[in-house]
């Protein structure tokens, strides 16, 4: 059996995202999806409570993406939340000690304020578990071949995702990779996974930017 995983999507629970939790599996089913990884933006709380509510027939990896004093970090298999604003290395050193991997997603999307910055990457490379080597939302595809030639050239292993914040990009991107049970499992059958990846359309960018300057205007 080969399941199908989008290691990359977000919820309501980002500021910027538009799907309910508990409309997640529901949804990443509907897209021929196995499970996901919940990485929203410097919170835990949606992927708790989706992997405590769902069946195990659907997979569920609780992750964060933390934004560090230098850009975005993401946390896979997390069972603690990490806060926003430490340094990379600290940020690595939170994951490590709740046995979660760490991955650095869209590290060289030039229209990404919260992306690492490259000398931070390069500090932390050694503790790196996994490189995003194609995100759906980057624009420019010569950003994604910049990923992947950073981690073939310092030997990472690499993964996609759809970086999903709406519906109808769940999916867009996946990998296909044998049963795992913990994090040290996903990451041997990471090596050998494969991967689909899909462009989100640049629409889905005007969305989410409404969404977060939505929520901003609420709260005040």
């Amino acid at each position: 059996m080969i399941l199908n995983i989008d290691p990359h999507v977000h919820t309501k629970c980002s500021s910027d995202g538009l799907i309910a939790i508990d409309e997640v599996a529901s949804l990443s089913r509907r897209k021929g999806l196995n499970g996901v990884a919940i990485t929203d933006h410097n919170s835990i709380e949606g992927a708790i409570k989706l992997k405590e509510d769902t069946p195990e027939d659907f997979v569920v990896i609780v992750g964060e993406e933390i934004r560090t004093s230098e850009g975005e970090i993401t946390g896979l298999f997390l069972k603690e939340w990490i806060p926003s604003g430490l340094s990379p290395e600290t940020t690595v050193e939170k994951i490590k000690l709740q046995g979660g991997l760490v991955v650095v997603t869209h590290p060289f999307c030039r229209f990404r304020r919260n992306r690492l910055k490259l000398n931070s990457l390069i500090r932390i490379k050694e503790m790196v578990d996994a490189i995003e080597v194609f995100n759906s939302r980057n624009i420019l595809q010569i950003d994604n071949k910049k990923a992947y030639s950073f981690a073939k050239a310092n030997k990472k292993l690499m993964l996609v995702g759809s970086d999903a914040h709406i519906g109808v990009e769940y999916g867009n991107s996946y990998i296909k990779i044998s049963p795992f049970s913990n994090a040290e499992e996903f990451k041997k059958n990471l090596s050998s996974a494969e991967f689909i990846k899909k462009t989100s359309p640049l629409w889905v960018h005007f969305i989410t930017k409404w969404r977060a300057s939505f929520k901003r205007f609420s709260r005040k």
